[in-house]
């Protein structure tokens, strides 16, 4: 056998799932020697899932191959492959796109002890796909224009005229259009439209969120609406694209204090099925989400019990709303921003 050899722990984790998976019959040395790679149609930041593969890698002796591409754009990708997709693992930033290949029928039940590694928020309850992190909307602004008392109390006054030409989006993003997934299953079709169509009459828009923060720390625009992890990247470096922002979290359930997921999922079509969910199983438990608080990534641990990075806002503390991830719709989300004309 030319794989490397396993450890006992390794070797009984896949041999619970392969039963979960109901591949009893099928010998672990075979597994290990036809099966010893899986491809990840990775969505998620290159960098933290590089981090995951390498410690899933370590461990098990599974190489992982990574195939790196948007939401957007691995979503439907996946869509088109239907049954012949080569891809075992399905990794997203945001969770509309793999809701979308839920959809289609393309996700195979997550393995159970996969699932209750998961706190119950951060997770669909049909347990197709599983919560790998988090990240909360946040509003950066300019603290040399805007004080405490001046900083919008809800995602929804952006749409006041008062706010027009003072704050940016990256509205062509996945990003963004999950927060307007999230607003669309809070308020509904009419309300978001006509909040969009504000939008298109007040906001600046940027290519990318970390562009965005950069215009607000010039002083090109008083504010922005993107992800936290920005932000707190950007001061663990040096700061230079941050240092004259702050953050402000809405909170009170607001929409604009959503809390977007990032979803994982295994493929249906899955030539690798047992290793396809070890990985899972490994991003989702301790070794995975260490790697969240630890690392420089910045984003949300969802495990249960799992620790975020000390320097993040607790989960606990954002008051986010409570959204389906599972009903987030970015099909929609494209006809209502097209309609209001900013696709």
């Amino acid at each position: 056998m030319k794989s490397e050899p396993m450890t006992t722990s390794i070797t009984a984790s896949l041999r619970k799932a392969a039963l979960a998976l109901g591949l009893g019959a099928l010998s672990l040395a075979g597994l290990a020697q036809d099966n010893n790679s899986i491809v990840v149609y990775n969505a998620q930041h290159v960098s933290l899932t590089q981090a995951w593969a390498n410690g899933f890698t370590q461990e098990t002796g599974i190489k992982v191959i990574l195939r790196n591409g948007s939401d957007t754009e691995l979503g439907n990708q996946i869509v088109q492959e239907g049954a012949a997709s080569p891809a075992d693992v399905f990794l997203t930033e945001n969770s509309p796109a793999i809701a979308l290949v839920d959809a289609n029928g393309l996700l195979a039940p997550v393995a159970p002890g996969t699932i209750t590694q998961v706190a119950a928020n951060y997770r669909p309850a049909h347990s197709r796909w599983v919560g790998i992190a988090a990240r909360s909307t946040v509003f950066v602004y300019d603290k040399r224009k805007l004080s405490t008392a001046q900083l919008p109390h809800s995602l929804l006054d952006l749409a006041k005229p008062e706010w027009k030409g003072r704050w940016a989006a990256s509205p062509a993003g996945a990003d963004f259009q999950a927060i307007v997934s999230a607003m669309l299953e809070l308020k509904g079709d009419a309300a978001t439209l006509q909040w969009l169509k504000a939008m298109k009459e007040n906001a600046i828009p940027y290519k990318g969120n970390s562009v965005a923060m950069k215009a607000v720390n010039a002083g090109q625009v008083e504010g922005a609406v993107i992800y936290h992890y920005y932000r707190f990247g950007d001061q663990a470096k040096t700061g230079e694209n941050s240092n004259n922002t702050a953050l402000h979290y809405f909170r009170n359930e607001d929409p604009g204090a959503f809390v977007s997921i990032s979803g994982g999922g295994v493929l249906a079509s899955s030539k690798h099925p047992a290793q396809a969910q070890a990985f899972l199983k490994w991003i989702t438990g301790k070794g995975g989400q260490d790697i969240l608080r630890t690392g420089n990534s910045y984003e949300y641990a969802v495990g249960v019990g799992a620790a975020s990075n000390p320097a993040l806002v607790p989960l606990a503390e954002l008051q986010a709303p409570k959204v389906d991830p599972s009903k987030l719709n970015s099909k929609r989300v494209s006809d209502l921003m097209t309609q209001a004309g900013l696709l």
